[in-house]
């Protein structure tokens, strides 16, 4: 491995570690664009990676108490057994198709997150969350199972607002929740790719060192941050991310897809700011 390559898998278990995801979105770029492994290789490395990452950023999330265990017990099973059915069948479908869908998922994920971001409760402590149905928890869990194993996405940029909107937990123990269930179902993944991608697993360990280091940073910061604005920050994270890979995909000038990302990131924030505007205004009205 590179230095370049080294500093990168630090920065993505930084980011893993202070987000709950997000560390698949920057794994796949890295093995493929800086290390120079093809499509398909690369999304399944970087679902051992991940959950390699995954299951080192939750030590620490769980020791300040920022883990549901069962709703990541639930989410995680069902995650678990769609990650490697998605992992087999992929190798049905071109490497192509795959990171475009995967960045479609991650410009519709980020959206969600930017409008729901105005209903979604942040419970002062454990003892305040609301109760996931499991039936809903398996629901989601096989849905963000058969994606992230498709893909190669830890799922992370998903499972997180499927927690914060759909199942009204606060943004801090979504992200601690999001780990554990990511470490689940990447391993569930990767196990469905072995029998059709060959694996360099010394890279894959060293990368998974590196990014386990910064993992402990990242979760150590989260502590520190608001949580509406860590929740704010890191849609707009997705949704830069999402259009940068989505128009390599499409073969535009990297150029072009940067001025877009940074476009749509302006409009997105003018209109987030209106709707807060307004919600204000609505709520100052009201007696």
């Amino acid at each position: 491995m590179t230095i370049t390559a080294i500093i990168a898998a630090l920065a993505m278990g930084f980011v893993l570690g202070l987000l709950g995801g997000g560390g698949s979105i920057l794994a796949v770029p890295i093995l493929m664009y800086l290390i120079g492994l093809e499509d398909k290789v690369a999304i399944a490395t970087s679902l051992l990676v991940v959950g390699a990452t995954g299951l080192g950023a939750v030590i620490s999330h769980a020791r300040a108490g920022n883990v549901d265990w069962r709703t990541g017990g639930i989410f995680g099973g069902a995650a678990m057994a769609a990650a490697y059915l998605g992992g087999s069948f992929a190798k049905l479908i071109p490497g192509q198709l795959l990171i475009g869908g995967f960045a479609a998922i991650m410009l519709l994920s980020a959206t969600l997150m930017l409008r729901g971001g105005a209903k979604v409760p942040v419970a002062a402590q454990p003892g305040a969350e609301p109760r996931v149905s499991a039936a809903k928890l398996l629901a989601l869990g096989g849905a963000v199972g058969l994606l992230s194993g498709l893909v190669g996405a830890g799922g992370g940029f998903v499972i997180v607002p499927a927690l914060v909107i759909f199942g009204g937990i606060s943004m801090r123990l979504a992200i601690g929740t999001s780990l554990a269930i990511i470490a689940l179902k990447s391993f569930a993944g990767f196990a469905g790719y072995l029998g059709h991608v060959e694996i360099d697993f010394l890279l894959a360990g060293g990368f998974a060192v590196a990014s386990v280091i910064g993992t402990f940073a990242g979760a150590a910061v989260s502590q520190r941050i608001n949580a509406a604005r860590l929740r704010t920050g890191f849609a707009y994270f997705v949704l830069i991310a999402g259009t940068l890979i989505l128009g390599e995909q499409l073969e535009s000038p990297l150029i072009l897809n940067m001025i877009l990302a940074v476009v749509i990131a302006a409009v997105a924030f003018g209109l987030r700011y209106l709707g807060t505007r307004r919600a204000a205004k609505k709520s100052v009205a009201t007696p």
